[in-house]
């Protein structure tokens, strides 16, 4: 009887400890979370209506800091800009798409300070254009993010230039 009462209590004591880890996520957690909303609001499914697209376009706003730097040079786009330009110049590119897909993989997040966090990724973006070209593109980047009261905001994104020829 006393065995089993050892058991039952190192059981809840588990699952106390399962449920505090899984309701209260860490920071790296937190970081990854705003590259899965990234991702989200950047694809596009076949199909999609104007009011998605009006939605996921100011949902992207919130996930930049007030004046984001952004160096991608094999499109030649590079400066300073708000959210809100941001979120419109990936609108406007999300347009002449049928579909598209970005995905990121092998995220390394290192913590810089209490409140910034550098990020390597790769990022690859696969799609259909309206007139059915087909786009598979996949790069090296690095992203800089700031803690703020909303969150992890990305602050800079850069891409990394591995091979030139």
């Amino acid at each position: 009887m006393v065995k089993i009462r050892y058991i039952a209590a190192a059981v809840l004591l588990l699952l106390a400890i399962w449920a505090v880890i899984q309701l209260f996520p860490g920071e790296e957690k937190r970081v990854k979370k705003q590259f899965h909303l990234m991702a989200k609001w950047v694809s596009k499914e076949h199909g999609e209506n104007t009011v998605t697209m009006a939605y996921k376009t100011k949902s992207m706003e919130s996930l930049f800091y007030p004046k984001c730097e952004v160096n991608l040079p094999p499109y030649s786009f590079s400066g300073l800009f708000t959210p809100e330009e941001l979120a419109g110049y990936a609108s406007q590119g999300r347009l002449y798409f049928d579909d598209l897909q970005l995905r990121f993989y092998d995220l390394a997040v290192a913590f810089r300070d209490r409140g910034t966090v550098e990020v390597n990724f790769t990022a690859k973006l696969t799609g259909k254009t309206k007139n059915g070209e087909l786009v598979d593109e996949t790069h090296e980047l690095v992203c800089l993010l700031h803690k703020t009261e909303k969150g992890w905001l990305f602050g800079r994104i850069e891409v990394v230039e591995v091979l030139k020829r």
